[in-house]
């Protein structure tokens, strides 16, 4: 039961950050798809949506890291390390935020180097179709956007990459859920017969 429950923290860490994603873009009308980077949100100077972004983000950087190292470690050892230095990634995103200028450059790119690294090593790890496909879209959106593929601010491919993490984050709930019940249910037949 313990287990299952910290499993649900896969499900609730990013929800928890597009909460605050959307309670800062709710308190920013000045922020704008087509100009602006998500972090912009997180401005400490500059933004007074700053504490609910950097907070959501810190939040959803610590629930992931805890459901990496427990559940998803069980289910699948190696993806777990890369979704947990994504999830501590997240948080460093949090602590330097815009104002620290290159620092956040360089953390923001290793959130999402080793978020989309996450997706191709469940994809591997586990053979997982969706999970590739989790890939190429996370890939795809940055690539299309330095191409110039489409034009759009940064916050774009952060959101579409994001989302696309997020959706191999709910498959490996969803398959360790759909085990954990497999296994409950071998168990108690196997009692019966006792």
């Amino acid at each position: 039961m313990r287990m299952k429950a910290l499993t649900i923290l896969g499900v609730i860490g990013p929800l928890a950050a597009y909460i605050f994603i959307g309670i800062s873009i709710w308190l920013s009308p000045w922020f704008n798809w087509s100009k602006n980077a998500l972090s912009d949100l997180g401005h400490a100077q500059r933004s007074i949506s700053a504490p609910y972004y950097n907070f959501g983000l810190a939040l959803t950087g610590f629930l992931i890291a805890i459901y990496a190292f427990t559940t998803l470690k069980e289910h699948a050892k190696i993806t777990s390390y890369f979704l947990a230095a994504a999830a501590f990634s997240l948080q460093l995103v949090a602590v330097f935020d815009e104002i620290y200028g290159f620092l956040h450059v360089f953390v923001s790119m290793l959130f999402f180097v080793s978020a989309i690294m996450f997706t191709l090593v469940y994809a591997l790890e586990k053979k997982s179709l969706a999970a590739t496909l989790a890939f190429l879209v996370g890939l795809g959106s940055w690539v299309f956007y330095w191409c110039g593929i489409y034009r759009a601010g940064v916050a774009v491919p952060e959101a579409i990459s994001a989302l696309a993490v997020t959706s191999c984050i709910i498959l490996s709930v969803y398959k360790i859920y759909m085990e954990k019940t497999e296994k409950e249910l071998g168990n108690s037949q196997i009692k019966n017969k006792d």
